[in-house]
């Protein structure tokens, strides 16, 4: 099969496209026909090896966490789906090698739901890592309640896009902060406020939105929003971060840093929220295969919007 790949940690511009053995679906396993693959930052920090220490990799490696796409065979005891079934999955394993910048991936039953029915490909194979992150993060880790005020710092993003749909969705009030492009953009996807950050002191505007104060901060984004804005959390508040493991805050605050886990369960509820229009995916861009090393490029910036999808 045709893949993208790398053979050691480090620059960019080392990714590889060619061909490579296609996996064969083991005990559980479903092999699956790739439609679309979400970009996501990490994926470029992987390939950097920053991640070396917490995941152990194996060379070749392919890229690649998030997949659309359809059914092509299954290994003994794999009946959940059938041939020719549109299905998505968070795809990292605990070991890094197979990814899903690849015209075919094989990984767990468990890991896989059926596709939303009203996205696309292209937009289903952007949900899986993000949608599951603003999932694991707003309600898991931060037990999100309807009524309650979210402020998350880099809302423009792939995570940030589908946080302001999911808090909006459980009827909090979002604040969404990014650049001066994107504040209509937030706001077309739910943000009841806007903050762009490149105009001055974020805790300033936060001060006149509102003066009592937030409850939560999802913190998805670099730079220095979060500093100004940290002190800005009520008593007691919940500050959840998937860029900073021990960000400054004060004793009273509970922090969690999230990096997400594959759940099927979750992705199934996102398919139902798709399918009753309480979430939409915005692709931004989509490369071929070919053109991997470019989108990882693109990706690592952290100033793109929406999605960015490969489309072997």
């Amino acid at each position: 099969m045709k893949a993208a790949y790398y053979e050691k940690f480090g620059d960019l511009n080392q990714i590889k496209v060619g061909e490579l053995d296609k996996p064969e679906p083991t005990e559980g396993e479903v092999l699956i026909k790739v439609k679309a693959a979400g970009v996501n930052p990490v994926d470029a920090a992987v390939a950097r090896g920053m991640l070396k220490d917490a995941i152990p990799a194996e060379f070749p490696v392919i890229p690649g966490w998030d997949v659309a796409g359809v059914i092509e065979d299954r290994g003994y005891s794999a009946r959940r789906f059938s041939k020719g079934d549109k299905v998505y999955a968070y795809a990292r394993r605990p070991k890094i090698k197979h990814g899903t910048f690849a015209e075919y991936i094989s990984i767990p039953e468990s890991y896989v739901a059926k596709c939303p029915d009203k996205l696309s490909m292209d937009e289903a194979g952007g949900v899986p890592l993000t949608g599951l992150t603003a999932y694991q993060s707003i309600f898991d880790a931060g037990k999100l309640k309807g009524g309650e005020t979210i402020m998350i710092l880099g809302a423009s993003g792939g995570v940030g896009s589908i946080a302001i749909q999911l808090a909006n969705w459980k009827g909090a009030t979002v604040i969404g902060v990014a650049g001066s492009s994107n504040q209509d953009y937030m706001k077309d996807l739910g943000a009841d406020y806007t903050i762009d950050y490149s105009k001055g002191d974020v805790g300033e505007a936060v001060d006149d939105i509102a003066p009592d104060g937030i409850d939560m901060i999802f913190h998805c984004s670099r730079g220095d929003s979060l500093a100004q804005s940290h002190n800005r959390l009520k008593e007691g508040g919940r500050l959840i971060s998937i860029t900073n493991s021990d960000p400054k805050r004060r004793d009273d605050v509970h922090f969690q840093y999230v990096f997400v886990e594959p759940n099927a369960t979750q992705l199934e509820h996102l398919s139902e929220l798709a399918d009753s229009d309480a979430l939409k995916v915005p692709v931004s861009k989509t490369f071929k295969l070919d053109d991997a090393q470019k989108a990882l490029q693109e990706i690592e910036s952290l100033h793109t919007r929406g999605k960015t999808v490969i489309k072997p």
